[in-house]
């Protein structure tokens, strides 16, 4: 159902069981899929594509033009999965040009009140946005990663699969799968057992995590010399691997 007090422009695609409430409005090529629900006074702008399922609440600001100075007006683009919660006052940039062109975010993640993820950003699934966590430009957050309130995340930065920052972390390095991270600026503060836990992680993945973390943050080991032991440990457990291929291949550095 769509609100009489809706303005959606007729050139939006919307799906089938749809309801959008008063004062909102949507805009030209914006496509909205299946089963959604879109609250009063949100703001949708395009191009951008949502999927099925999805519930934006009032004062989002969704597919709004990005922040940077060197965006000129190019068409670039947010696309939206499936089962997302975008709650109140929640702000989602379109991509630049400089990057890939398009803002990207999964499927079944919340992002709590007054969130804001950035142009070029790029979230996996599972993820948890608390209260007030921003993220900068071209910005990667993987699968089940949970960002505590007030956590802010420095351009450029790769937070791996099941990582945790707690609240009014200052994150300006990338942040190694599994692990807890704290402070501001941010550094390891151990493992995401509880997460891994809750995650049905086996006792033997726990474990070999567990060594490869320490091997790499309790020892007097280099990075390189780390990585050089826990490669036998990778060859035969996946997550280690994981772990393991993220820190070889990051950009900006890890936290430590």
């Amino acid at each position: 159902m769509i609100d009489k007090l809706a303005f959606v422009h007729p050139d939006a695609k919307i799906g089938n069981n749809v309801t959008i409430g008063p004062w909102t409005y949507v805009g030209p090529n914006v496509e909205i899929g299946d089963d959604c629900w879109v609250s009063s006074h949100v703001v949708i702008k395009g191009p951008t594509v949502i999927g099925k399922g999805n519930k934006i609440y009032q004062f989002a600001s969704v597919g709004e033009d990005c922040q940077d100075k060197k965006y000129a007006g190019e068409p670039t683009r947010l696309e939206i999965g499936d089962n997302n919660v975008i709650r109140e006052s929640v702000t989602i940039h379109r991509g630049t040009v400089q990057d890939q062109g398009v803002t990207r975010i999964g499927s079944n993640n919340l992002l709590m009140a007054y969130v804001h993820v950035a142009h070029d950003c790029v979230l996996g699934d599972n993820i948890i946005m608390a209260n007030n966590a921003s993220i900068a430009g071209h910005c990667h957050v993987d699968d089940w990663a949970i960002l505590g309130g007030m956590t802010g995340v420095h351009q450029f930065v790769h937070i791996g699969a099941h990582a945790f920052t707690a609240g009014y972390s200052l994150v300006l390095q990338d942040v190694p799968p599994f692990v807890m991270a704290a402070g501001q600026a941010a550094v390891p503060r151990g493992l995401n057992v509880e997460g891994l836990k809750r995650r049905g992680f086996t006792k033997d993945e726990q474990l070999a995590l567990r060594r490869a973390y320490k091997t790499l943050y309790r020892s007097s080991m280099t990075v390189a010399e780390a990585v050089e032991v826990l490669a036998e440990d990778a060859a035969s457990q996946p997550k280690v691997k994981l772990f393991l291929d993220f820190v070889t291949s990051s950009e900006r550095g890890i936290i430590r």
